[in-house]
């Protein structure tokens, strides 16, 4: 999959023209993968390449004014999901003030015309667009008749009579309802990142980490977990790991992904791994002493043990 950033209107980024998807896809989340299979699927038909299109940041986060909401998947993660369901290209402009502004004409003009050449455009059926979000369906039909591409709409997966969402998902997370979000994701949800040194506390207590750069300002998830780590060599690893501020250590209040990966002793600083969290143990608490907090690690390690055992 390639990615394309820019947005000039007087160079087409695909001359030859694509099917199209526009969204967040934040999770890429079942949901999600029902519109993505039907933009492959058409691409295919058509002998064109399948696209989706997602700003980068997202118009959520431009409008946050710093303070965003939690990310289920960060936009290397996103891109490797993508990737992984046959997608050709991800073009993924910046939101910024210029975007903002658009209207909902100019932006199919601009965009999905003269940038992209889209010939057929598939989206949800909560999907908005341009300025003060006012385009919707009905002006992309309008934009598909005057230009000369078509546009369809793909329904909701709903999920036990609930419509799956990356809201959703996030309040899953948030509640320890980590089956749930499996449920919504179609896997276990996961974060990836580079493994850094830390301060190798966890080491003299008898739980070397594995800490993980999340290059994250806000988490969907925090606590104590049984976990997966993939990636490595050594294939899947089961483990315990913790995703908080550390509080009994006097963290510096960023979270922090520490991964103590069961009967494994190599060192893995620089490699880049992938946490799932399979079950939610308990919240991040602090205890009044490292003796406590070592007693307590010895519960979570043999809970997560039994609990991945059965998984």
């Amino acid at each position: 999959m390639q990615l394309i950033r820019r947005t000039g209107a007087d160079r087409p980024a695909l001359p030859g023209g694509c099917v199209a998807t526009i969204g967040t896809f934040d999770g890429v989340h079942l949901g999600h993968q029902r519109i993505i299979a039907q933009v492959v699927e058409e691409a295919r038909r058509r002998s064109l390449p399948a696209l989706v299109f997602s700003f980068e940041p997202t118009p959520a986060e431009f409008f946050s004014r710093g303070k965003p909401p939690a990310r289920l998947t960060r936009f290397r993660e996103k891109f490797e999901a993508l990737r992984g369901l046959a997608v050709d290209y991800l073009f993924s402009p910046p939101f910024d003030t210029a975007m903002e502004r658009l209207e909902a004409n100019e932006f199919i003009e601009r965009l999905l015309v003269r940038t992209l050449g889209v010939q057929h455009l598939v989206v949800g059926d909560d999907f908005r667009f341009a300025r003060q979000r006012s385009g919707d369906f009905d002006a992309l039909r309008r934009g598909g008749e005057q230009w000369g591409f078509g546009v369809e709409q793909v329904g909701s997966v709903l999920l036990d009579d609930a419509r799956v969402s990356s809201t959703e998902i996030r309040r899953a997370l948030s509640s320890g309802e980590l089956e749930r979000a499996r449920q919504l994701l179609g896997r276990y949800y996961r974060m990836t990142g580079r493994v850094v040194a830390g301060r190798k506390l966890g080491a003299q207590l008898g739980y070397p980490t594995a800490n993980v750069n999340l290059h994250r300002r806000e988490c969907a998830i925090g606590g104590i977990f049984a976990v997966r780590v993939c990636g490595l060599p050594e294939g899947s690893l089961d483990g315990v790991a913790s995703l908080g501020s550390r509080p009994t250590v006097e963290g510096n209040g960023r979270p922090l992904l520490e991964v103590h990966i069961f009967d494994f002793n190599r060192r893995i600083y620089g490699e880049y791994i992938s946490v799932e969290f399979v079950a939610k143990l308990r919240d991040e608490e602090q205890f009044p002493d490292l003796d406590s907090l070592t007693e307590q690690m010895h519960e979570d390690a043999a809970r997560a043990r039994a609990i991945l055992a059965a998984a």
